[in-house]
């Protein structure tokens, strides 16, 4: 006798602009599969994006997005049921506090057999792919046995537990930086990944952090979690400003964490040569720059950063150790029916991190 109800409430996405709260029929575990009850899914600035109908999503005859879909990739919650064989395969039971990684990696392919799951070439990711990899925007999901999934202690509250996944890509963007003790290093944009990286990257303990914002109020709270200088585009002379701390050289590490193209030409002007830029963000519309820059003039390190692979483990251990937290990161909480009150706030300033609670 299963203990799951039959159907459950689920936000679903059909098309840009049509998002929808339904009732779906509880999904089942198959073998080496767990059903997990969801106690919270973050809303993701990816989420907003497709939404809102960016071409990453939608575009082409296949467009990446397939719908219906339910929408989350930033959940956890609880084992609520274990397929034959799932408390083997994955090391847990019913009842434990678990969450899946974003990705669902193939497992065939040469990244995966190579160990570079994250950039499986299939590339399910969950909240994206109908039947294969439906989000956490529901009462239950399925997490399907190429998963990965994490044990989370139960010291570790919901708040926190909430944003393992943001702080997992955070350690692997600031990773990808290879901060060294004596670097300039510039963090271009304080929404919750980025204040995410700016406690990741004081773990690091460079020379000097500096963070670039729009939004005072991010600013302030970025200087709370170790920024040692915040800026505004908006009165501040952002090249003149860091030229002054490197001597006129310019920055060591310049990370983009806005998804706003004009932070893209800004730190191809602000990054010394020879340093390493470190690409994160999903942008709603392409970017154009001058690549002479890349290349003739400094000769920089350009790296992207996608997903947080191997760092699951790392994430929570340090918001168990309390070296990061969600605190003021995590501003508003939403039940499942009040989802479009919750979209609406995630897309704008007037919030850092939302979370929808089933």
């Amino acid at each position: 006798m299963r203990d799951i109800p039959e159907n459950m409430t689920a936000v679903v996405c059909y098309a840009p602009n049509d998002y929808r709260l339904e009732q779906r029929q509880c999904p089942v575990a198959g073998l080496n599969e767990v059903i997990i009850q969801i106690e919270a899914c973050g809303i993701c600035g990816s989420d907003c994006k497709a939404s809102s109908g960016a071409d990453m999503f939608w575009s082409g005859d296949t467009p990446w997005l397939k719908a219906p879909v339910i929408p989350g990739h930033e959940f956890y919650g609880r084992v609520a049921e274990l397929g034959e064989g799932a408390a083997e395969h994955f090391g847990v039971q019913v009842g434990d506090k678990v969450i899946a990684e974003q990705i669902v990696p193939c497992g065939k392919c040469r990244f995966c057999t190579s160990g570079q799951y994250w950039m499986c070439e299939v590339h399910n990711i969950f909240g994206f792919q109908k039947d294969v990899a439906e989000g956490g925007m529901a009462e239950y999901m399925r997490v399907p046995s190429n998963a990965r999934l994490h044990k989370i202690p139960e010291s570790v509250s919901m708040e926190d537990a909430a944003l393992i996944e943001p702080m997992a890509c955070a350690i692997h963007t600031v990773n990808r930086a290879d901060i060294q003790l004596d670097d300039v290093v510039v963090l271009a944009g304080a929404g919750p990944l980025g204040l995410c990286m700016v406690q990741v990257a004081r773990l690091k303990t460079p020379r000097k952090l500096v963070v670039i914002d729009m939004v005072d109020e991010r600013l302030e709270l970025a200087k709370t979690f170790g920024a040692d200088l915040v800026l505004n585009p908006a009165r501040d002379d952002i090249d003149a400003e860091v030229r002054k701390l490197t001597d006129g050289y310019g920055c060591d590490v310049y990370i983009e964490a806005t998804g706003a193209p004009v932070a893209v030409t800004q730190g191809l002007q602000i990054i010394r040569k020879l340093g390493r830029f470190v690409e994160f963000s999903v942008f709603g519309a392409e970017t154009t720059t001058d690549w002479s820059v890349i290349g003739d003039r400094k000769e920089l390190d350009i790296r992207g950063a996608h997903l947080g692979p191997y760092t699951y483990p790392v994430a929570i251990d340090l918001f168990q150790r309390g070296l990061v937290t969600s605190k003021n990161i995590v501003t508003h909480s939403y039940p499942l029916s009040d989802w479009e009150n919750a979209f609406e706030l995630a897309s704008g300033a007037d919030s850092i991190k939302v979370l929808l609670k089933p």
